[in-house]
């Protein structure tokens, strides 16, 4: 089945001027709905190392990991601008395996960076808000404070720098996107979104919703819809050689989110509290008018409308 054929909606004035495009982790969540938007006006090929997602008709897979440099100069060879997706996310797994999330995220990227240059291509490049940590204030703005708390974090912390770095060293056109809190169909599982899809899980079976702590904390959704509108906004700026927080600028209550998707799903489920989860960031959203001013990026989907796309795909 194809998780986008009745959802993907996003109406968009970005259409890309370019004819080739790689996107990295393309069979993945965010990287799988670049694909979906981009197969149709342009060469769209995809380098990914977990090929037991379905490649779309017309996409060209290579099957491949993002540290081994003959696989990412195939990939890379002949493309104008490229969707740097493709990471280790969890930052549970980063924690357990820290070395291997130093290579996946920081190496790979570099890798991808060095064959971008040999080829100048333009790079687009999935930065996070982990790259700030606890922040000391909200909203969080680009130079805001930077103190990562997971190995993952750091890692990104370092991509964030090494983007911006190679268009200041070499002239590389790059972008960094920091992403706050993406959710939307498609997803299955990971750090991005995680208590949005328990939520649902337990709000659909009737079950009392959980919640670590009181519900007071905060979190900046940003529907994949919004996500892909920034990538292509970031393939066409001006505005390189900088990082943009890609979020609503908006923020919601753990507790209020788990009410708002009990009423989307239909259920009676009550909320129940229990321990704070260790090292869980208090308050989080994003400053994002340096995005709207530079990319003319404007978020378009609500909360509410955003988790009923999720719904209506499940």
């Amino acid at each position: 089945m194809d998780v986008f054929g009745d959802w993907w909606h996003m109406e968009t004035d970005t259409g890309l001027a370019h004819d080739t495009v790689l996107i990295t982790g393309g069979l993945g969540f965010i990287g799988g709905a670049l694909v979906e938007s981009l197969r149709d006006e342009t060469a769209v090929r995809v380098l990914d190392s977990d090929t037991e997602g379905e490649v779309p008709p017309g996409v060209t897979l290579i099957e491949g990991d993002i540290r081994e440099p003959a696989v990412v100069e195939e990939a890379v060879a002949g493309v104008d601008v490229i969707f740097h997706q493709a990471a280790l996310v969890a930052v549970k797994d980063s924690v357990a395996r820290p070395v291997e999330s130093h290579t996946v995220n920081v190496t790979g990227t570099l890798r991808i960076l060095e064959a971008a240059r040999r080829h100048d291509a333009r790079v687009v490049v999935a930065s996070s808000a982990a790259i700030y940590g606890e922040p000391d204030s909200v909203p969080i703005t680009e130079t805001d404070r930077l103190e990562p708390t997971s190995p993952y974090g750091l890692d990104k912390l370092a991509v964030d720098h090494y983007v911006r770095l190679y268009h200041e060293l070499y002239g590389l056109e790059t972008v960094a996107l920091r992403y706050f809190n993406v959710y939307g169909p498609g997803q299955a599982g990971g750090d991005y979104s995680a208590v949005i899809d328990v939520f649902f899980q337990q709000a659909r079976a009737d079950e009392p919703i959980t919640i670590n702590g009181d519900g007071e904390q905060t979190r900046d959704f940003v529907h994949i819809d919004d996500v892909v509108r920034a990538n292509r906004l970031a393939a066409e700026t001006d505005a390189v050689g900088t990082a943009y927080n890609i979020a609503t600028g908006e923020s919601v209550t753990v507790s209020a989110l788990a009410a708002t998707i009990a009423e989307v799903v239909g259920s009676d489920s009550s909320r129940v509290y229990g321990e704070p989860r260790e090292g869980d960031i208090r308050a989080s959203r994003a400053d994002i008018s340096r995005a709207v001013a530079d990319l003319g990026y404007e978020p378009a989907v609500d909360l509410r409308s955003g988790l009923e796309t999720l719904r209506e795909s499940q």
